[in-house]
């Protein structure tokens, strides 16, 4: 790996600092022995249950860049509801020897807000051109969610950019997921660098990535092979029957 090709090489989390790890976030397992977390691809996956701190990890790290929390790139700065952690505040960041050209944090919960954010900027007096031209021309409230999610993609993300995005599948077909890991592909060979939290293991299939388990107090690197997500989707989808009559108690 040509580390030069990497914008975020770590986040050091200040221990010292921390005024207590018995309160949220510090209080998570993978958060209170979090010391320094090491970013060696271009494309990194966070994945784990649900509640293992996967958001809360990328969302401080997304921060401690200087992405808005709720999302967007680097230059949104609203506020519609102040429900990300403190965490960020005690990251210390190690940036490459490049800066990037572009930018976007992408968390699926918070994305209408983003999407009503643009269009309040291109309703103000004197806002050209619009920025919806940015996201395929047309207002993100006009396109369905996986629609819009997919317009980001496909014409905000620019290249030679650091991409943060928190749980991208969860309004995509798994045709649109396989169509992600295209265009991911070609922003890759743009230089660009991905850390996303994920379920899906079709986006975990991306080649060459390094995917982080999240696991009680470990954050250990594994195989998809290895994760939860692909062999229990394998073993559902290769004894389906079995599997059904297991879990419902059907004849």
């Amino acid at each position: 790996m040509n580390n030069s090709l990497l914008y975020l090489r770590h986040a050091e989390l200040l221990r010292d600092k921390v005024p207590s790890f018995h309160d949220y976030p510090f209080n998570l397992p993978v958060i209170r022995s979090l010391e320094r977390l090491m970013f060696e691809k271009q494309v990194t996956f966070f994945v784990g249950e649900n509640g293992t701190g996967k958001s809360t990890l990328l969302e401080g790290v997304a921060a401690a860049w200087g992405f808005n929390p709720e999302g967007g790139t680097l230059n949104f700065s609203f506020n519609t509801k102040s429900s990300h952690s403190g965490l960020y505040e005690f990251f210390r960041i190690a940036r490459g020897v490049k800066r990037p050209r572009d930018g976007f944090f992408l968390r699926a919960e918070s994305y209408y807000n983003v999407a009503t954010y643009i269009d309040q900027l291109d309703a103000e007096p004197g806002s050209y051109p619009p920025l919806r031209n940015s996201y395929g021309g047309k207002s993100l409230h006009e396109q369905s969610h996986g629609e819009s999610f997919f317009a980001a993609f496909l014409h905000r993300f620019g290249g030679r950019g650091l991409y943060i995005l928190d749980e991208p599948e969860a309004a995509l077909s798994p045709l649109r997921q396989m169509s992600l890991l295209v265009r991911m592909h070609e922003l890759v060979q743009q230089h660009s660098q991905f850390i996303i939290a994920t379920h899906s293991p079709i986006l975990m299939s991306y080649p060459g990535a390094e995917i982080f388990l999240l696991e009680g107090e470990s954050i250990r690197s594994v195989a998809l092979e290895e994760t939860e997500h692909y062999t229990v989707t394998k073993a559902f989808m290769n004894n389906r029957e079995n599997m059904l009559h297991e879990l419902l108690g059907e004849e």
